[in-house]
């Protein structure tokens, strides 16, 4: 009797720690398992005129492996991380050492001021400086009338790119600041006085106590931006309507997705392309993550 009282307190044990990550279980399950599978359900058919919705297996997949337009937006996705990741995370590293310093006044300020930007909606934010981009309206505008005509246009085809990786880096060194002095604020002090204590200097402090110390934030905000550069949508598909000759409709993959499936009514081709640069994202993380891990070793 008491052997299978005792199982039975087992079982209930085991089971009430369901009741607390049931709920989020069902949330993930709905919100990203569902429509997950649904999406490589869809890129398994094919719509054609002839023979309505009929099963194709992988073809979808070929023919996007083949796609040059799909090739061409992830390409300048690529071109855009390299340029921008690297550049944004400097940009936010150096701001959380200056914080993290101890020679500011006024830090909370400073790191609100910061932070700033990343509370602005991204619609809003390429609202903001696509007004300013503009060569016929907005602060470009203006300068081009004061100096005459010498300011490049940051709308045209040559310089769009750096022109929305301006407005991602203005977006998000806030944020990426915010993980790195989060981790700075918890490097222990009895490292800093041991540095002192040795004669280490400011940079060599840096060098030797608060970057291997924050490594791992470093890697963490680093798989972040690499995610979310291939998630570019906002920026593009709303300057898109002021710069229709320098942004196509497979400008990212996820435009093109997107504009395949609500412009072209290809939904189970646009599948095929999601879940594609799902896993090219998957595969470019995963390597950030490994090299990190080995950094750190």
């Amino acid at each position: 009797m008491s052997i299978a009282m005792t199982r039975l307190r087992r079982s209930r044990r085991s089971w009430a720690g369901w009741w607390f990550v049931g709920p989020f279980m069902l949330v993930f399950a709905l919100v990203l398992i569902a429509p997950l599978l649904y999406a490589i359900y869809l890129s398994l058919f094919r719509d054609s005129l002839i023979g309505g919705t009929r099963f194709v297996g992988l073809e979808n997949y070929a023919t996007a492996l083949v796609d040059p337009k799909f090739w061409d937006a992830t390409g300048r996705v690529v071109l855009f991380l390299c340029v921008q990741v690297p550049i944004m995370l400097a940009l936010a590293l150096v701001a959380a050492l200056a914080l993290d310093s101890a020679r500011l006044r006024f830090v909370p300020l400073y790191r609100l001021s910061i932070f700033l930007p990343y509370a602005v909606p991204g619609v809003v934010a390429v609202m903001i400086w696509g007004y300013m981009y503009g060569d016929q309206f907005g602060l470009v505008a203006d300068l081009n009338r004061w100096l005459g005509d010498i300011v490049p246009s940051p709308l045209s085809e040559s310089f769009i790119l750096p022109a929305i990786g301006n407005i991602v880096t203005w977006e998000f060194v806030g944020y990426n600041m915010l993980i790195f002095f989060s981790a700075l604020q918890a490097v222990p002090q009895e490292q800093y006085e041991a540095a002192e204590i040795d004669g280490a200097g400011a940079l060599r402090t840096v060098f030797s106590i608060k970057l291997p110390a924050i490594r791992g934030a470093i890697v963490v905000a680093t798989i972040f931006s690499i995610i979310g550069s291939f998630q570019l949508f906002n920026e593009p598909a709303v300057l898109q309507k002021i710069a229709p000759n320098a942004i196509s409709s497979y400008f990212t993959p996820n435009m093109y997705a997107f504009n395949l499936s609500f412009a072209g009514s290809q939904f189970n081709y646009a599948a095929a392309i999601a879940i594609i640069s799902g896993v090219i994202t998957m595969i470019i993380a995963f390597f950030a993550q490994s090299m990190g891990s080995k950094e750190q070793k």
